[in-house]
C-alpha cells in the first residue's frame, strides 16, 4: 500500500503521521483516527481527506493521502511537488492565504470552506475543514494540515 509513495522513507512517513496525529489531538482535543497498529496504513487510506505542506516561502504538499490523492487527480510523486497554493484557483488563493493566516496565529481553524481545483480542472467545494498547525516534539513549527470529509463536485 505504500508503495506508491516514492519520495520518503518509511521513518519519515512515520514520523510525520505521528505529527499529524498528535497535533490534531492537540487542536481538536479528539483523535483524527484510532491510535494504535498501523497508523500509517489506516491515515493513507482514511475516507477523508488529509494534506499538510511544509514551511517553505512557497509551501510545498508533503502528505496526501489516498482520498486527497483522488480527489485532486494526482499521485503521491505529483501532489507532494506541488505548492500548495495551487489547491485553489488565482480567484480563490488571496482568501486561502488569509484562512493560513489565521491558522498561523491561532493555531487551528474548525470550519473552513472553499473551493479548490484538481489536476484535470475539476472543481469541488469542501465543507467544515478543519485546518491545524504542525509542531514537531520540539514545538517548533513544521507546516500546516487539513483535514475535509465533505466535498462536493461543481
Amino acid at each position: 500500500m505504500l508503495s506508491h509513495v516514492l519520495s520518503r522513507t518509511k521513518m519519515d512517513l512515520i514520523a510525520h503521521t505521528k505529527h499529524l496525529l498528535e497535533n490534531y489531538q492537540r487542536c481538536f482535543e479528539k483523535p483524527l483516527i484510532k491510535r494504535g497498529e498501523n497508523e500509517v496504513k489506516q491515515l493513507m487510506a482514511a475516507p477523508f481527506a488529509v494534506l499538510s505542506h511544509g514551511t517553505q516561502d512557497d509551501p510545498i504538499f508533503n502528505y496526501g493521502n489516498q482520498t486527497a490523492q483522488a480527489l485532486f487527480e494526482m499521485d503521491w510523486a505529483t501532489l507532494t511537488a506541488l505548492p500548495s497554493r495551487y489547491s485553489a484557483e488565482p480567484m480563490h488563493r488571496e482568501e486561502r492565504q488569509q484562512l493560513l493566516n489565521e491558522v498561523a496565529t491561532k493555531g487551528y481553524s474548525k470550519n473552513y470552506r472553499g473551493i479548490r481545483i484538481s489536476a484535470s480542472g475539476r472543481r469541488f467545494y469542501i465543507d467544515s475543514a478543519r485546518i491545524w498547525t504542525l509542531r514537531n516534539a520540539h514545538g517548533a513549527h513544521i507546516g500546516q494540515a487539513a483535514m475535509f470529509t465533505d466535498w462536493q463536485w461543481l
